[in-house]
Parts: structure tokens; sequence; C-alpha cells
């Protein structure tokens, strides 16, 4: 492979963020002059440097000031995420963490649509303290956030042949290799902070991502063929790994996928990664490696907006990506191998691990583990925990594989859940059982609208109309988010919410659970309380038109046209979703 170069190519004119990156000496900052200050906030600078080491400043939205103006009378606080790869923990990781939520945080654990954990409402005060708890333990939250590789995702499976063992070990591998080097954050939150540590070194300190890192984030999910819960197709990078006689032995790649834009900025867009080619399975960290590497050197430094791999691509082209990654490459890259659909699956209830243990997948609705008045969620999953002590695995879907069981715990699974009042996975529609949602307001700094707070509610009302339709068990997505930046990937479900102003949302329908086409906005602005009554039409439509079998997203796509984005893997057109994209139902 040829040295990379960390050119930034054309040297931009640099945003507020990079320039708070280049000043923070690899990630220092004032970060601990802050952390010893009175202040319940620290300075922009600083926010922006502490994302890559794993937490977002906050406050509470829904608070009024207290009188006055100015950044002082917010009621500040952060979130926290843990980075998971692959989603796997130990019981004894996952009992460390619920303490740590009790004893530091606001109390819950949520659940990532990216497999990592997050802690909410962490105060100042307690912030070194729990990264450090978090760190005991063998996790980590160094690169969970921020301008650099975040966490790697692999189809969640726990089974024990040969291609899911190597994809969830690809993801660990490829974790360690593009994690940050600095020093800076076992300076700040593990070790007491002296002049030596305070230092900033050379360069080669970070010998990957140089002074700067990367100009936005950028995401890697791995799968196999017979599974896209990863959403493959929404990742920066994405590899499908294909067995052949029990062993993986190549990779599909995929680059340049990704769900946010802005409203009212047709430049903005959500994007399906395309096929970019194939590599032995040996290249998988390098294919990586370099795909990132380009985004370093050529991604948008100036403008945030469009500082992400898909529109350095949209603009440039495959082609000239695919002759800059070969240039850099050890390897020869060889043709995309025709795949077709992926399907999808999301584990839960008991399955065989093909070892003779099972595994159990918890739907956990929004990702929320808490304790409600009903369903005490958390100390239920503490008390299984506690007695099992199984393996944990997360998924792309907010819920939480409990592995290695033996066949006398599957009973014993059930009846705790029943004790804590937590419904089984075959005692929740297919509505539910699909269903995401962000965290949004109050904590979330860029929502404009509500998602996993009134999710609950907006699910009881299309359950009872699925209920009535007699569409109940058919697999259905529905997903929200609280602005269009699109965390919960709400650009591929069938149905998305999208938040547009207080109480109000944007439709998207058209995309389906294999995660490979995107949406087609369906009406503008609608008020929270008229979205059933919105989309109540074309699900009667599609209870009385569909063909046997066929989805919501794929009588949609049938009854009005191909849309955007129906062929990835042509080539053919560019696969995205811009702002002011309208169905023909608008």
């Amino acid at each position: 492979m040829v040295a990379e170069e960390h050119t930034h190519a054309d040297k931009p004119e640099e945003s507020k963020a990079e320039k708070a990156k280049r000043e923070s000496r690899f990630l220092r900052g004032t970060i601990v002059e802050a952390l010893a200050g009175p202040e319940s906030h620290v300075n922009e600078d600083d926010a922006q440097v502490l994302k890559a080491h794993g937490g977002y400043q906050q406050y509470d939205r829904d608070a009024r000031r207290t009188g006055g103006a100015g950044k002082a009378e917010r009621h500040y606080f952060f979130m926290v995420r843990i980075k998971i790869p692959a989603g796997v923990l130990t019981a004894e990781q996952y009992l460390a963490l619920d303490a740590v939520a009790d004893e530091l945080t606001g109390g819950s654990l949520r659940i990532t649509s990216r497999q990592d954990f997050q802690l909410h409402v962490v105060p100042k005060r307690h912030l070194k303290a729990t990264i450090a708890r978090i760190n005991h333990v063998l996790l980590t939250t160094l690169g969970a956030c921020g301008d650099v590789v975040r966490n790697v995702m692999a189809c969640p499976a726990p089974l024990a042949d040969e291609p899911h063992r190597r994809i969830r070990a690809l993801a660990m591998e490829i974790s360690r290799e593009l994690l940050p080097r600095s020093r800076a954050y076992r300076g700040i939150w593990l070790e007491e902070w002296s002049p030596e540590s305070a230092a900033s070194s050379d360069s080669d300190e970070e010998p990957f991502y140089g002074a700067t890192y990367l100009p936005r984030k950028f995401k890697v999910g791995i799968t196999l063929p017979d599974d896209n819960s990863v959403d493959i197709y929404a990742e920066d990078v994405g590899l499908v790994a294909l067995p052949e006689n029990g062993r993986v032995r190549g990779v599909n790649i995929l680059v340049g996928g990704g769900m946010g834009l802005t409203h009212n900025k047709a430049d903005t867009f959500a994007r399906l990664a395309t096929p970019l080619g194939y590599a032995d399975i040996a290249h998988a960290v390098e294919v990586v490696r370099i795909v990132a590497a380009i985004f370093r050197d050529y991604g948008n430094r100036a403008d945030r907006r469009h500082a992400r791999l898909k529109y350095l691509i949209h603009e440039r082209g495959m082609d000239w990506f695919r002759e800059e990654f070969q240039r850099r490459a050890s390897f020869e890259l060889r043709p995309f191998v025709e795949i077709g659909p992926l399907p999808y699956h999301d584990y839960a209830g008991a399955h065989s691990q093909g070892d003779g243990r099972w595994f159990y997948g918890l739907v956990i609705e929004n990702g929320r583990i808490r304790d409600f008045p009903q369903r005490r969620i958390k100390t239920g999953i503490r008390a299984l925990i506690q007695e099992l002590r199984p393996g944990i695995i997360l998924t792309p879907a907010q819920d939480l594989l409990l592995t290695g069981l033996d066949d006398a715990a599957i009973p014993r699974v059930e009846a705790i859940l029943d004790e804590h009042g937590i419904p089984r996975p075959t005692q929740l529609s297919a509505a539910r059982r699909y269903g995401l949602a962000c965290p949004a307001l109050p904590t979330c700094g860029l929502a404009i609208a509500d998602a996993e707070r009134i999710m609950p509610v907006i699910l009881d009302q299309f359950e009872q109309e699925l209920q009535r339709l007699g569409l109940t068990d058919e697999p259905i997505t529905i997903r929200m988010t609280g602005c269009p930046n699109g965390c919960s990937r709400p650009y591929t479900a069938d149905i998305a919410f999208v938040g547009r102003s207080p109480d109000r949302y944007n439709i998207y329908v058209g995309g389906r659970l294999a995660g490979d086409r995107l949406v087609d906005l369906y009406a503008e602005k609608v008020p929270q309380e008229r979205l059933l009554a919105t989309l109540q039409p074309l699900l009667a439509a599609w209870r009385d038109q569909r063909l046997p079998g066929e989805g919501f997203g794929d009588y949609y796509r049938r009854t009005y046209g191909p849309g955007v984005a129906t062929d990835i893997f042509t080539g053919a057109m560019d696969p995205v979703l811009k702002p002011e994209s309208a169905g023909p139902a608008e």
C-alpha cells in the first residue's frame, strides 16, 4: 500500500470545528481546566474536542431559563457514548454499566442504532468518574463520537459458524486499527494530569488521522448475505463478507452511504452506498483504512454540511474514487460480486446458536433501558444477567441479545420477563418490533421535534389501525427522528416521520426491511395528531390491493413507480434522496 499522504487536498477554508481540532493539541484542548472549573459546561472548542473522547455536551431544552440571557442559565449535562465493536460485551461489563447509570448519570442505559450504549444526563462533575469506570471494565468511549471512525457494526447473530465468528473478529480488528492514538484520552480520564501528559508530541502521535482527524464522522458496517440488520447501504463503507465452503474468502465493498440531509437544502441528501468492488478477506482492514484515508485527504473541511464521504463521491464520481482507491491499495480491486437483495432479521425471541446453546432476543422499545411503572425493564434485565450470566450483544435495532444460554435458561428468561412486566417478543406487533426512534428532545441539540418520547404513542395508534385492517403481523418498519440527520436510519424504512418543526413532521414512505431502497417524500409538515390519518388511505389500499406477501413499501413502489434508487448495484443512477424529492401522494 502506498504511503498515506495527509494532503488535505485543495486546502479549502477551514470551519470552526476544523480550527478547534487543529488547535486542540491532539484532543487535549483545555478539557482538564474545564473539568476543574465551577461552570456546569465547557466552551465551544472543548465541546467539539470532547466528542472524540465520547462525550456530547447537551442541555435540557424543556427547562426554561431562570433569567437573563446566556449559556450559564441553561441546565447543562453530558451524554457519554461507549464504543462497543459488533455490540459484544460480557455480563460483568453490562452490570458495571448498569451501576454507573444508577450512581453517576440520569439512571438509564440506551442502546443506539449503531450497537453502542449511551449514558444520558451526566453532570460535568461526574464525567471523569463515569469514563474512568467504563474503562475499568475494559470498555472505552474513545472514538465513539467525533470526527473519527465510529463504532464498527456487525451482524449481531451469535451463530457459532466460522463466517459469523470471522465478521465479529473483523469488526473488532478494524476498530482497534482506526482508534485515535493520542495520549490525551488516558491522560485526561485515567491518569493524574501532569505537564508531561499535557504536552503535545510531534505529528506522529496520530499517524493515520493527523492533527485535524477526519472532516466528519465515518461509519463502517460488516454483514453476511443472509442478513442486513446493520443497514449496510447506509454506511460510509460497508463490507458484505462472502462465504465459500464454510469460510469467508472475500468481501464486497460498498461506499458512500449516509442518512443525513438538511431541510430546504437541495444540495444535501440521503444516499445509499454503491458498489466499489471485491477484495480478499485478508485485505478487509486495508480496504476500510484506504476509504477513510481518501475521505481524510479530500473531504470537505470548510462546510460541515457537506463533510461526508457521500458528497465527495457524488461530486467526483465513482470512477475517480475507484482510481484513487486502486492507486493507494496493495492489491488489485476485483469486480463486485452480484448478491441480490439482503434479507433482514431482528432476532427477537429464542434461537439456536448452532453449538448446542441458545440466544434470546429482547425487544427494547427505542433502546431505552429504564424502569416504567408497569414495565420494570432495567430491573428485569439486571435480574436476568445476574442470574444467568449470559453474553450480551447489542443490535442495530436497539435491542439486546442474551447469548450462550442452555436449554433450561429459555423458560427462565421468559419467567423473569413476566415477573417484571416486560413483554415477550411474541406478544408484540410487527410494527413495534421493528420500530426505531432517536432520543431527540429534550436532550439532543439538533432536534426540532420529539421522537423517542412520542414514538410509543404513535405506535399505539398505528397498532390499532393495523389490527383493524388485519395487518398486525405483517412486517413493517416505522422510524422516527427529531431532525433530518437520520440517526434512526429513517430514509430506508417503510414509513418514516422526520421532524420538520415543533410537533410537525415530514412523512416518507417506500423503503423496506432490506434497507436497500430509499423513500419518497409523501407529505410535508404534518401535525403529530394527523400522522395516522394522513397514511390511513394508503394503509387501507395496501390491505386491499397488495400481492401475496407484498410489504407496505413494496406495494407503494409497485403502485407509484420506481422513485429513486431502485438499483444500487448497476450504478445506473445515483441513489440519493434530496429534501424536495416528493412522491406522487404529496
